[in-house]
C-alpha cells in the first residue's frame, strides 16, 4: 500500500476581547484563564450547549454568577475539583461567533481557550490561502485578529515555505516596539519615522527603543533561519 503524505497547516489565532464570547468575558473579569471548551448540539436543535474549564485559583465565582448573563447565556457551575471549575451554558446557533465563523469553512476548531479577555482558537487548514480566507471572515466582525502560531505538516512538500514564528517568545515591550515601529513606517524606505520619533511615541528613550527592537529582531531572525 502506497504511503500517503499529509499536508496542511495548524494555526493558532487570537481574537482580542470578542464582545460576543461570554467565556472570554469571564476570563477578563475574574483573571481566570480557561483551559478548554467543549460543545454539543443535535441537528434538529437551534441551541448549542458548551462547557468550559476555568482555572480555579483566580476564579471569582460570584462575578461569574452575576455578570455572565448575556442574552440568556447564564453560566451554571456543574463541577469543581482542586484546580479546575467547569461551567455550562447554552446559546443559539448561528450567532456568528468566532468559532462558528471558522467552522463555516468546514475546519473544526480543535482547541479553544481564553486568557485576559482574549479568545484563542486552533484549527487546521489545507494551505495559506485557506487561512487568509478564514482571517478575512473573522476580520469582518472583530477589529483585532492575529495569527499567533503556525505549524506546517512535516510531510508537506512545501514545508520549507512556511516558517514557525512563535510571537510568544517576544516580551510585551518588544512586541509593542515592533508594532509601533511598523505602524509609523520605521521599516519603510524612505523611513516614515526615525528611531527618536518612534521612541517618543512609545514614551521611552531612543536607546531603550533600539534595545527592544534589536532583541525582538534577533528572536524573529532565529526563528526564521532555524525554521
Amino acid at each position: 500500500m502506497a504511503e500517503t503524505k499529509s499536508s496542511g497547516i495548524r494555526a493558532e489565532i487570537r481574537v482580542a476581547s470578542p464582545s460576543d464570547c461570554p467565556i472570554a468575558g469571564v476570563s477578563e473579569k475574574t483573571d481566570a484563564p480557561s483551559r478548554s471548551v467543549s460543545r454539543t448540539s443535535s441537528v434538529s436543535s437551534p441551541v448549542v450547549t458548551e462547557e468550559v474549564v476555568f482555572d480555579s485559583e483566580n476564579l471569582d465565582k460570584e462575578a461569574v454568577d452575576s455578570d455572565s448573563d448575556d442574552g440568556g447565556m447564564r453560566m451554571e457551575e456543574v463541577f469543581s475539583y482542586d484546580s479546575e471549575t467547569v461551567y455550562r451554558f447554552s446559546r443559539e446557533k448561528g450567532r456568528g461567533c468566532a468559532c462558528e465563523r471558522v467552522e463555516s469553512f468546514g475546519y473544526p476548531v480543535v482547541d479553544t481557550h481564553t486568557r485576559d479577555g482574549d479568545l484563542f482558537l486552533t484549527f487546521h487548514v489545507p494551505d495559506t490561502e485557506a487561512l487568509k480566507r478564514v482571517m478575512n471572515r473573522l476580520g469582518e466582525r472583530y477589529s483585532n485578529v492575529e495569527v499567533k502560531r503556525l505549524i506546517r505538516s512535516k510531510d508537506s512538500e512545501d514545508e520549507n515555505d512556511l516558517v514557525l514564528v512563535d510571537r510568544r517568545e517576544l516580551t510585551e515591550k518588544q512586541e509593542e516596539a515592533l508594532r509601533t515601529a511598523h505602524r509609523m513606517g520605521y521599516f519603510e524606505h524612505p523611513k516614515g519615522a526615525n528611531a527618536g520619533e518612534v521612541a517618543e511615541e512609545l514614551g521611552i528613550t531612543t536607546s531603550t527603543f533600539t534595545e527592544h527592537l534589536a532583541a525582538a529582531q534577533k528572536k524573529l531572525m532565529r526563528s526564521i533561519l532555524n525554521g
